[in-house]
């Protein structure tokens, strides 16, 4: 009794394992160091497996040289992909840390070893809320259905063109920066308000020290209103994994 390997499709998904596992290692929330680079390998390689149906048809072999170009092509392809999502993530943890600077709490930052974020609370806060809505709402399945999407827009062996991921990249960091005013904005705006009230009463009567008063209340101020941003935080998660998915397919 004889098996006759077909080592062309074993090649293909092999391949594509390389790009989902350099996807799952940049991009959130698999990019959470409570993920074992174990199970990100085997994640990436039962994915590769559920998409061979796709990679393989139409794929040509190789030689060793084309093979090895191919794999450092599919390893620099997941990665952008990776980054890109998690580019346009980070406006989660940027209103975050726009808020700790505002609020006052930015005196109390560290680094986080497990999300390997730096910022204070509300970053820290902010991160492993997505993380956790992410997973609540089935939200992670849409970043992987996108990323298996992606096979068609950039087949195996394919070249990556760098023109579409510097603009996706591009259009990511714009979309980052705007998502963060957004979402903190309301906030850093009373903030600053605040700011210039404590300042006008202190000009009207300077013994009353008004700005040792500014401190906690703009601690209570940020607590109060902050936890507003929570109420809509489903809807904030939606829209970046919606524009997340879009910069994915954006790609190819």
């Amino acid at each position: 009794m004889s098996f006759a390997l077909d080592f062309s499709a074993i090649e293909a998904v092999m391949l594509a394992s390389v790009r989902m596992v350099a996807f799952l290692v940049i991009a959130p929330p698999f990019s959470h160091n409570a993920f074992p680079l174990r199970i990100k390998a085997m994640l990436g390689l039962g994915l590769a497996l559920a998409v061979a149906p796709k990679v393989t048809a139409g794929y040509v072999s190789p030689d060793t040289g084309g093979f090895v170009v191919s794999l450092v092509q599919e390893i620099v392809t997941g990665a952008v992909l990776g980054f890109l999502v998690s580019l346009v993530f980070s406006a989660i943890q940027s209103a975050g840390n726009l808020i700790d600077l505002f609020g006052g709490f930015q005196l109390a930052q560290a680094f986080d070893p497990q999300s390997m974020v730096n910022g204070a609370q509300f970053a820290r806060l902010f991160q492993m809320t997505a993380i956790a809505l992410l997973f609540a709402s089935d939200g992670y399945q849409l970043v992987i259905g996108g990323l298996t999407r992606t096979f068609t827009a950039l087949p195996l062996g394919g070249a990556l063109r760098l023109a579409e991921p510097v603009r996706a990249l591009t259009d990511a960091l714009g979309q980052m920066l705007v998502a963060a005013l957004q979402i903190a904005g309301p906030l850093i705006v009373v903030l600053f308000l605040a700011d210039a009230g404590l300042g006008l009463v202190t000009r009207v009567a300077p013994a009353l020290n008004a700005f040792a008063l500014g401190f906690p209340l703009k601690i209570l101020i940020t607590l109060t209103l902050g936890s507003i941003v929570f109420v809509v935080m489903p809807r904030i998660v939606e829209s970046v994994t919606g524009n997340s998915i879009t910069q994915l397919l954006g790609v190819g």
